[in-house]
């Protein structure tokens, strides 16, 4: 929200010296995120006046059409003489009053002017547009031409307001009465101390039965709506140069006199305001609900399919406006051209459902600035008010004239009333107000406030974010101000540290990062289509979802189950940016709904809640499991002159998911399998007993061109939850032992569909308690040698007893037992 300071002079009579600067500090000590100051015409110097054309010569001979006029300054160039002004804009004629910068000046961006010799001409000057002002748009694309009633030497710089101060206020999602200057004027009058002159107290003459026609079909909808009707608007009528200048500064843009005048009402009261056509409104204005399927061009020409959830504005044709949202074309106000312009209108001023607007405006992606603040809460009772200003000003600048019918639908409400504590502000921030400063905050605020001990509060209509306790306890200390709430450093008990969930992520993600990997945070929303591209079936459970009430983007309304689809896309950026060797890991929460929907409680915040209330809270919230995943494509090792390197590849996946179990101080049990986004041949799964908590391997083609990513991209996934409960992280001491170690290596031949993992398992087994360790050093595949079907698996064996030096025979009976185990199981034997 932009707001001119003068303008907000208007209703708080700050003091003379107070900058833009001063005024920041203050609003946003009572909360408010002023951005930035901006300070229109701070280095614009004049002279800059007002001109009349008195001769236009056309200049021939050059590529673009110029212009060599001059121009009636009045005494403002010291001579009275006519200046002499080249100019290339063609949007002004003789006669004409314009803006001229003469000789000496300075415009925005530190432009000089001074006479020059150009087009075989001297220019004495410039005429001027509204973006060589720094004005914004006006609509014109050209030179400014001023009304013919402008007097000549004027002093344009004061004429056209070009010199203020304009505050840019980031309004949050509660406060949308802070999108207008009478929100803003009131909060800037209770950081003073100084009465606010309330633009929206204004004489409102009571509903009549002589009112243009409305019927509102769906009072939740639309529970309030005013309407009134001006005739007689004189067609040429322009917007005086005061209320264009005002529009440009809070960044709109001026269109024609009435739609101005309606656009300035909303900047001013903050009340959303829109004018017909009163001859292309055919009967009756309704409020309903769309039907399917119904159509409406909007005033931004383009042709709109209705939703059922849809709120529309209707006369007996059908739909005229999506409600709170934008009008439709058939019943737009006519620009002032030549008599052709519109001269009667009806004027609605209503108040609409926030989440129905909103919802509206996000179903056709068409934000507008009365979407904007109806989606925050309009204030209700400014209605009337709104309707009554833009009638005022349509009569005293257009020469309209005012019916008498006032039109006022309402549904029956009460006021929102409130009991809270005296003292709860004093518990939440752990300040003693008392109750004086309590009452008189919240009335500052506009609450009516009885009571003592108990106070009992009614919430004024512009406010409808107060809708508890801790809302009046957050006025009263936001105005009594942030920086006043003592410091307070937390106490943790002695002994306290990490937990033992916490103390595993760090360490997975520590032996990740000396692995290589680089972690790559990622938003945990996904769209639903994901699930296709990952080859997922039908009823695998990561399909179910939770899907968001109030998404970030339509596209993506679900929160993850998986945590490859944030990697993947990460690996697709950074790979579209030249990194091709990419190792990139992510810790992080999935979250998958339960069976049973609940409702989460409220839980109170002037005591620690109880622990079933905690663990009703977690028995309705999604179960949030941490998982810990990998992705790599390109180069594992860089070649270079110690050798020529190798590509990633699923057993660095694989390799991945063991370092991290043996974080969590678990024996992963690696075994083929087949699942969703992994290559049917090249997947690994991963068990912990019998418990399935993840896969590796290689990526499927397919998935790989659903993504977007490079060829043989490998990807892991483990349940960092699973592996913490499995696991044993109390830290073990390595056994060191004086006796030297054995070393037998044994070379099987198996079936080519045998695992490795089902032979290893099989060589620990039958080797016993001698056998320190075993490690796979040789994969051998010929079918002349070996026989089709087969292949030979190298396996060295350590063996070491604790209390003595192993003989041969004792470490070859051991390696005989392991072989004759595996083939007793697996069908190996020993290689000729």
């Amino acid at each position: 929200m932009r707001v001119p300071l003068s303008w907000l002079r208007e209703y708080v009579d700050l003091p003379a010296t107070e900058t833009g600067r001063d005024v920041q500090a203050k609003l946003v000590s009572a909360g408010l995120e002023v951005e930035t100051v901006e300070h229109l015409g701070a280095d614009l110097k004049g002279p800059l006046v007002v001109g009349q054309v008195l001769t236009i010569e056309e200049l021939e001979g050059f590529k673009k059409p110029i212009r060599f006029c001059t121009v009636d300054v009045g005494q403002a160039n010291g001579t009275g003489e006519p200046q002499e002004i080249v100019c290339g804009a063609r949007n002004f004629s003789v006669g004409d009053k314009v803006v001229v910068v003469l000789p000496g000046a300075t415009l925005p961006g530190g432009f000089s002017i001074s006479a020059r010799k150009t087009y075989g001409k001297t220019s004495h000057g410039m005429i001027c547009s509204s973006d060589e002002l720094g004005m914004g748009d006006d609509g014109t694309k050209g030179i400014i031409v001023l009304p013919p009633e402008t007097e000549v030497g004027k002093d344009a710089i004061e004429l056209l307001e070009l010199v203020d101060e304009v505050l840019d206020i980031a309004v949050t999602a509660n406060r949308g009465d802070c999108l207008s200057i009478r929100g803003v004027a009131r909060e800037a009058a209770i950081a003073y101390g100084l009465p606010l002159s309330d633009p929206a107290l204004l004489d409102v003459p009571g509903p009549n039965a002589y009112g243009y026609p409305v019927e509102v079909s769906d009072p939740l909808g639309c529970d309030r709506f005013t309407a009134r009707t001006v005739t007689g608007l004189s067609p040429e009528a322009r917007s005086p140069i005061w209320l264009q200048r005002r529009l440009q500064k809070v960044g709109m843009r001026p269109i024609s006199l009435a739609v101005d005048v309606t656009n300035y009402v909303m900047m001013e009261l903050g009340q959303p305001l829109h004018a017909y056509d009163r001859s292309l409104v055919q009967g009756t204005i309704g409020v309903r609900r769309a039907t399917e399927g119904e159509q409406i061009e909007t005033l931004d020409g383009v042709t709109r399919k209705l939703h059922a959830e849809d709120l529309v504005i209707t006369d007996e044709r059908g739909p005229i406006g999506l409600a709170g949202v934008m009008g439709g074309a058939n019943t737009e106000i006519a620009d002032h051209a030549e008599g052709e312009g519109t001269t009667d209108v009806v004027i609605e001023a209503a108040h609409f459902d926030a989440v129905a607007i909103a919802r509206t405006a996000r179903r056709h992606k068409l934000s507008s600035e009365a979407s904007r603040r109806f989606e925050r809460g309009v204030d209700p009772a400014a209605a009337a008010a709104a309707a009554q200003r833009t009638v005022d000003l349509l009569v005293l600048l257009a020469g309209g004239t005012a019916e008498a019918g006032v039109t006022e639908v309402v549904a029956p409400s009460a006021p929102h009333t409130i009991s809270v504590p005296a003292d709860h502000p004093d518990k939440v921030a752990g300040v003693s107000y008392g109750r004086e400063t309590v009452v008189r905050r919240l009335q500052e605020v506009g609450c009516d406030v009885y009571g003592q001990d108990e106070l009992i509060v009614t919430v004024p209509s512009w406010r409808p974010d107060l809708q508890e306790i801790n809302d009046l306890a957050e006025e009263v200390i936001r105005l009594e101000g942030y920086e006043n709430l003592p410091s307070t450093l937390p106490k943790p008990p002695a002994g306290r540290g990490l937990t033992q969930r916490q103390r595993l992520h760090r360490r997975v993600g520590r032996v990740l990062a000396g692995a290589g990997y680089v972690e790559a945070p990622n938003y945990p929303f996904v769209g639903e289509q994901v699930f296709d591209q990952l080859l997922l079936g039908a009823d695998d459970p990561k399909r179910r979802v939770v899907k968001l009430t109030n998404p970030l983007s339509d596209e993506e309304p679900a929160l993850r189950t998986s945590l490859l689809p944030g990697l993947f896309g990460a690996l697709r950026r950074n790979d579209g940016r030249g990194s091709h060797d990419l190792a990139l890991f992510e810790t992080g929460l999935v979250f998958l709904p339960r069976e049973e929907q609940r409702v989460a409680a409220v839980l109170p915040v002037d005591r620690r809640p109880t622990d079933d209330e905690i663990a009703d809270l977690d028995a309705a919230l999604p179960k949030q499991p941490r998982h810990v995943a990998v992705v790599l494509a390109g180069a594992r090792e860089q070649a270079g002159w110690w050798g020529k390197g190798r590509p990633a590849d699923w057993a660095d996946a694989v390799e991945a998911a063991r370092a991290v179990a043996r974080e969590a101080g678990v024996e992963l049990v690696v075994r083929g399998g087949q699942y969703g986004p992994w290559h049917p041949g090249r997947c690994a799964e991963l068990l912990v007993g019998d418990t399935v908590v993840g896969h590796a391997g290689e990526l499927h083609p397919r998935v790989v061109k659903a993504f977007g990513l490079p060829a043989r991209t490998s990807a892991m996934e483990l349940d960092l939850d699973v592996l913490e409960a499995a696991g044993d992280d109390t830290p073990q001491a390595p056994s060191i032992s004086t006796f030297p170690v054995a070393t037998q290596d044994v070379a099987l031949v198996v079936d080519k569909f045998v695992p490795h993992a089902e032979v290893e398992a099989a060589l620990r087994a039958g080797a016993g308690e001698l056998l320190e360790g075993i490690r796979l050093f040789d994969v051998y595949e010929n079918e002349e040698q070996l026989g089709d079907g087969k292949k030979s698996l190298a396996y060295a064996l350590r063996f070491r007893a604790g209390d003595r030096t192993l003989t041969v025979d004792e470490a070859s009976a051991a390696r005989d037992a392991a072989v004759a185990l595996a083939g007793e199981r697996t069908g190996a034997v020993l290689r000729a």
